[in-house]
């Protein structure tokens, strides 16, 4: 039986175009995956605080010297890190805001991105450790990026698939959907990202 987590970041609960496409995503995804199960991470039903000191610390402290105070500011990684960890495949859906990312999921991938959790060091360097997992991405765009101007000042995308591949995740395909804002662009683009999760086999 497989397994997907889905992360959705919009404020918007209702009248969100990722968290639609995500719902798209998911029934299709449940169409190949009949007896899969889903565990759902909500950033903004269930904010993730920013990281602390104690945090950081907790993070680099070897086992023989953690304390109760660390184990407790740790506590939301360990769990957000073993959801990953369950997971088969990875739904993740962001908006875009101020040219990037929502701050509750820049602050949950600060929670998860961790040492000795999800990725190593060694004389090579860096090394994802969520190995054998896929990952889709779902973003939305007010107006249109790719192969404008604007295009530079994008850094959703880019920051999504690093970061998970940072982690070893296999990022399979980012659907991204942009002209959110134009009446006439908006139906149209999502059909087509409608039709491109379709072909997920």
């Amino acid at each position: 039986m497989k397994t997907l987590l889905r992360i959705d970041s919009s404020v918007r609960i209702k009248g969100s175009y990722t968290r639609a496409l995500a719902d798209h995503f998911e029934e299709h995804w449940l169409t190949l995956n009949p007896n899969g199960k889903i565990i759902y991470r909500d950033l903004v039903k269930t904010q993730i605080p920013h990281i602390t000191n104690k945090t950081v610390e907790g993070f680099y402290t070897p086992k023989e010297y953690i304390t109760n105070e660390l184990l407790e500011s740790t506590a939301l990684s360990d769990l957000l890190i073993e959801e990953l960890k369950q997971a088969d495949d990875v739904l993740l859906s962001s908006p875009l805001y101020n040219f990037n990312i929502p701050s509750s999921l820049k602050a949950y991938f600060d929670h998860v991105v961790r040492i000795g959790h999800s990725f190593k060091t060694s004389d090579l360097g860096y090394e994802g450790l969520l190995n054998e997992k896929s990952a889709y991405i779902i973003t939305a765009k007010g107006g249109k990026y790719k192969g404008t101007p604007l295009e530079q000042l994008e850094f959703q995308d880019h920051y999504l698939k690093t970061i998970l591949t940072f982690m070893g995740i296999n990022v399979q395909y980012t659907y991204t959907l942009e002209e959110v804002a134009i009446d006439n662009a908006r139906e149209v683009n999502i059909k087509t990202i409608q039709q491109q999760i379709n072909k997920l086999k």
